[in-house]
């Protein structure tokens, strides 16, 4: 009697589903080397690295000093001698002794070698906030690497695209910054299916249809709109959710058949206002859609100062009700 088929799919953290995405990268593949502080030993301080290395070795998982810039530095030697490192930030705001590293040699190697010597290497970032940690440990970098040329941002919101994301990456053949919610590490489970095809890596996503306003997220802020979307059912407006997933490059064309149908714009992330993602968003939804818009397209986000205590970081972070507050404003117009 044949065994039974085993089942293809599983409830997972989006913790646990990027130590499955890593771990299917390194059995596909035995350039993939990951590097970083405690990732070895101790399977990284949120646990994502966790048995990496008892099953591939000290060579493959390598646990480093506390240096980010000679992490950096090292991924970008490791992949010119034909590996593809993953590199990890512990934390969003440790990324800074690495910036020279990521801005002057990552972004600019494949350029300055007209093509010949691509640079295929991951950077994992944990970033934003919520986990009750201060500046330094809650910080959102992302329009930073954003705005550099040379390097591609993507960032995860759910287990399912933390699976594939983290794969796509490894695979690619230019740099890619990987920005990891941590407060979603532990979150919510949800069911994945490894057999499943996924979404390309550098694609938006409609994941909730609705008619009066188009609502634009990414990583951690993408559980927020959703929140945001059905309460304002229950008051009889319907929310349209895009998470962007990409940030560098930017998929507009979701966004822009969203926005023409509905009028109207909000975009939530827990960065600064000033400068972040949701000014590049705005600016590019008035430049084509400019007709189609019936109010002017509205930011909600952090507030421009550095990361607040951590008894107070509620009341910086972008929530339902600052969300729901800019909804009923654009619908005022």
């Amino acid at each position: 009697m044949a065994a039974p088929e085993a089942n293809a799919t599983q409830k997972v953290t989006l913790a646990k589903a990027l130590n499955m995405g890593l771990r299917q990268a390194m059995e596909d593949d035995p350039k993939v080397l990951l590097m970083g502080e405690d990732v070895g030993k101790l399977g990284g301080v949120f646990r994502i690295t966790d048995g990496l290395q008892k099953d591939f070795g000290e060579d493959r998982v390598i646990d480093s000093p506390l240096a980010e810039s000679g992490i950096v530095g090292t991924g970008i030697g490791m992949a010119l001698r034909g590996y593809r490192p993953v590199v990890e930030i512990q934390f969003d705001g440790f990324v800074y002794p690495a910036y020279d590293q990521i801005v002057c040699q990552v972004a600019k190697m494949c350029f300055r070698s007209q093509g010949k010597t691509p640079l295929p290497m991951v950077i994992r970032i944990p970033f934003g906030g919520g986990i009750g940690a201060v500046e330094h440990h809650s910080e959102s970098p992302e329009a930073q690497f954003a705005h550099t040329p040379g390097l591609k941002v993507v960032a995860c919101s759910n287990p399912v695209d933390g699976y594939w994301m983290i794969q796509q990456a490894i695979a690619h053949p230019d740099p890619v910054i990987f920005l990891e919610p941590k407060r979603q590490y532990h979150a919510d489970k949800a069911e994945l299916d490894e057999t499943a095809t996924p979404d390309p890596l550098f694609s938006s996503r409609l994941v909730r249809q609705g008619g009066d306003v188009t609502v634009l997220a990414y990583g951690p802020t993408v559980k927020t709109a959703l929140k945001a979307a059905e309460a304002a059912s229950n008051e009889g407006t319907s929310l349209e959710v895009i998470d962007l997933r990409t940030l560098s490059p930017l998929d507009m064309g979701k966004v822009y058949e969203s926005v023409r149908k509905t009028g109207r714009a909000v975009v939530t992330h827990e960065a600064h206002v000033n400068l972040g993602m949701g000014s590049e968003l705005a600016s590019r939804i008035t430049e084509e859609c400019f007709y189609s818009l019936e109010a002017p397209v509205l930011r909600v986000g952090g507030f421009d100062t550095p990361y607040p205590p951590s008894r107070i970081e509620e009341d910086f972070l972008p929530d339902l009700d600052r969300v729901l507050d800019a909804v009923d404003r654009t619908l005022t117009f």
